[in-house]
């Protein structure tokens, strides 16, 4: 089925950037219905928390309360990788970052607000820690 790679993790100092990849295989939603493509991160001892999640069928958006203004999800002109530009990161925003798809919502915006727990197949993710 589908499958994810992300990279583009690191460490940094808070008020740095970062931007994360997700390749994406040729093969494209393994779940009917998946119209939504986004990122994840994860704390230790914490489920999974929505950043950002785009419409595969459109430019809709979405983003989360604690990053909204400081990243953008995008995709590159061949649609088969999606990023996560990441600006003045806080230390709150240490993580393993996944990216996944998933179902749209019934009744509201595409891809906002997404159950992370109906979302995959999550590939293996990757680490962001920023300093104070």
């Amino acid at each position: 089925q589908v499958q994810m790679a992300e990279s583009g993790g690191g460490s940094v100092q808070a008020g740095g950037s970062l931007q994360l990849s997700c390749e994406v295989s040729s093969l494209r939603a393994g779940a009917a219905g998946a119209v939504c493509m986004g990122w994840v991160r994860q704390v230790p001892g914490n489920g999974r928390e929505a950043v950002a999640t785009v419409y595969k069928l459109g430019d809709s958006t979405y983003y989360a309360d604690s990053v909204k203004g400081r990243f953008t999800i995008s995709r590159d002109n061949s649609k088969n990788t999606m990023y996560l530009q990441m600006n003045n990161l806080k230390p709150e925003d240490t993580a393993m970052y996944y990216c996944g798809q998933g179902p749209a919502r019934v009744g509201g915006p595409p891809c906002a607000h997404p159950d992370v727990s109906l979302f995959g197949p999550w590939g293996q993710g990757t680490q962001v820690v920023v300093s104070a």
